[in-house]
């Protein structure tokens, strides 16, 4: 059981990590901190929280591999290296097609309940 706790306790600090360095991942925890508020505030059904909490998920561990990458990629090759530019570069791309989806994913549940509004 000590075990379990002390790798939660990692990937805590892990999370902190991302949180104090990553200005991307604070960008990415605001927007969900907001997409959560709005879903309070519109009254969202049981199947669109489940869409956006996928949405969330998916998007801050998407950036908290790529930040894992990123610093491995920089351990690894402390001076300029053309492949570990790609390497950095595709799992960049990688939080981008995740948080595009969410952002789709995020607009289609959402404007329309705005809308509807006016």
């Amino acid at each position: 059981m000590k075990r379990l706790f002390r790798s939660f306790g990692f990937a805590f600090k892990g999370i902190k990590y991302a949180f104090d360095t990553q200005p991307n991942f604070r960008i990415h925890l605001t927007a969900g901190s907001i997409a959560v508020a709005l879903g309070f505030v519109l009254q969202i059904s049981a199947g669109e929280w489940l869409w956006v909490i996928l949405c969330i998920a998916a998007v801050l561990s998407a950036e908290l591999l790529n930040t894992a990458i990123e610093t491995l990629t920089d351990l690894v090759s402390p001076t300029y290296n053309i492949k570990a530019g790609h390497v950095k570069d595709v799992s960049a791309g990688a939080v981008v097609i995740v948080a595009a989806f969410a952002l789709l994913a995020g607009a289609i549940i959402f404007v329309p309940k705005i809308i509807s509004l006016f």
